[in-house]
C-alpha cells in the first residue's frame, strides 16, 4: 500500500510542476486534461497522507505500551492503538478504492436521450416523469440541463426527449441510468382502476469533444427546415431548425431548440459527434470482457434495470437487487441513493477484477 501511495505522490509531484508551466498552461486541452489529473491523484495523496499518522501513530503507541515505564502514558496509548486500529481498515478500503483505473469518460458531460416504448400514452407520460426526476436530480447537484430536442406525447408527456448535461464528474455518476425504466400504475385515463405496466428506455452518452471524434463533414448532409410547434419570435417563419443525415451510418439528428441556425447547427453537431464516439466505445466495450460482466453499467439499451411501482410505493432497482419505499421523493429527484448503491456495487465489482493493483 505504501509503495503505491508514493508512486502516485510521485506522480502528482510531476503534475503539479507540469501545471504551471506556460507552454502547458497555453495548451489548454492538455492543461485541462493534466488539472482533472492533479484532482484525482490530490485525493490520493490527501488519503496517503492520513493513512501514514494513522500508522506512525499506531508504532508510536505500541512502542510505548511495550516500555510500560509510565501508567498514565501506557493508558493514553492503548486509546490511541485502538483509534488507530479502527481507522486503518476503512481509510485503506478508501485508498484501494481510489487506486481503481478511473474510467476516462466518467469527468465528461452527458447527452442523455429518454424515448418512451411500450404503453402508448402512459408511457410518454411516463418520459416526460423520468425527464423532470433528471431535471430535479441535476438541478440539485448545481449542473446545467439543456434541452436539445423533443417530440411531445399526445397526452402529455414526451415520446422522445434529448437533452445535454453539463458539470463535474456527470457521466461518471448518470451513467448507471442507462436502461429500460418501467412502470406500474393506474393511468388517468385508466376507467376500471387497473395497474397498467409502461416503459421508456434511457440513454446515457459521454459527450464527445472533437479531440475525442473527429467528425469528417463531407459525410455529413445538413437540412435546414423551418421549425415545428409552438410559434413567436419567428421561430416557425425562418430556415433555424437542423436535420443532420449522416450518410455511412443512416443516422439522423435533429435540432430546433434554438432560435439561431447557428446555434441548433452547434447543438445537433455535438449529439452527431457524441452518438458516433457512443458507436466507437460500445465495440470497445464489446472487446472487454471484464467490461461485458458487469452488471451495473453493462450498457445493455435492452435490459430492464429499475421498477417504479406507484400501488406500493416502491422504486426497485434490478441490477442489484435494491428496493426503497420512498417512491414520491426519488420520483422528485432523489436518486442519490440509488446511485450511491450502484456506485458501490460496480466498485466492488472493479475491485475483485484490479486485485494487482495493490
Amino acid at each position: 500500500m505504501l509503495e503505491k501511495i508514493q508512486i502516485v505522490k510521485q506522480r502528482f509531484d510531476e503534475v503539479n510542476d507540469l501545471i504551471i508551466q506556460p507552454d502547458i498552461i497555453a495548451d489548454q486541452k492538455r492543461y485541462v486534461k493534466l488539472n482533472k489529473e492533479y484532482k484525482d491523484l490530490k485525493k490520493i495523496v490527501d488519503r496517503g497522507h492520513v493513512y501514514k499518522e494513522l500508522l506512525a501513530n499506531k508504532t508510536e503507541a505500541e512502542e510505548i505500551i511495550a516500555d510500560g515505564s509510565d501508567e498514565e502514558m501506557v493508558e493514553m496509548a492503548k486509546l490511541q492503538l485502538d483509534e488507530a486500529n479502527e481507522a486503518l481498515p476503512k481509510i485503506e478500503e478508501e485508498i484501494r478504492f481510489l487506486l481503481i483505473p478511473k474510467d476516462p469518460d466518467d469527468a465528461k458531460n452527458v447527452v442523455v436521450e429518454v424515448r418512451a416504448g411500450t404503453g402508448g400514452d402512459e408511457a410518454s407520460i411516463f418520459a416526460g416523469d423520468l425527464f423532470r426526476m433528471y431535471s430535479k436530480y441535476c438541478s440539485d447537484k448545481g449542473w446545467s440541463v439543456d434541452v436539445v430536442s423533443q417530440s411531445d406525447g399526445t397526452s402529455g408527456g414526451f415520446k422522445e426527449i434529448i437533452f445535454e448535461v453539463s458539470g463535474e464528474d456527470v457521466y461518471g455518476t448518470l451513467k448507471f441510468e442507462a436502461g429500460v425504466h418501467r412502470v406500474q400504475r393506474v393511468p388517468q385515463t385508466e376507467t376500471q382502476g387497473r395497474v397498467h405496466t409502461s416503459a421508456a428506455t434511457v440513454m446515457v452518452l459521454p459527450e464527445a469533444e472533437e479531440i475525442d471524434f473527429e467528425l469528417d463533414m463531407s459525410e455529413v448532409r445538413i437540412e435546414r427546415t423551418t421549425s415545428t410547434g409552438p410559434g413567436g419570435q419567428s421561430v416557425n417563419t425562418t430556415y433555424s431548425a437542423i436535420k443532420l443525415h449522416h450518410e455511412p451510418t443512416g443516422m439522423i439528428v435533429s435540432c430546433q431548440d434554438q432560435k439561431s441556425s447557428h446555434k441548433n447547427l452547434e447543438k445537433a453537431l455535438k449529439v452527431l459527434r457524441t452518438r458516433l464516439y457512443d458507436l466507437e466505445l460500445e465495440k470497445q466495450r464489446q472487446a472487454d470482457s471484464e467490461k461485458r460482466k458487469s452488471m451495473v453499467s453493462s450498457g445493455d439499451r435492452s435490459a430492464k434495470i429499475r421498477t417504479y411501482n406507484y400501488p406500493q410505493g416502491r422504486v426497485t432497482d434490478h441490477r442489484i437487487g435494491l428496493t426503497l419505499y420512498d417512491l414520491s421523493n426519488i420520483i422528485n429527484g432523489d436518486i442519490q441513493k440509488i446511485i450511491d448503491e450502484l456506485m458501490l456495487a460496480e466498485n466492488t465489482e472493479l475491485l475483485k477484477a484490479s486485485d494487482d493493483i495493490i
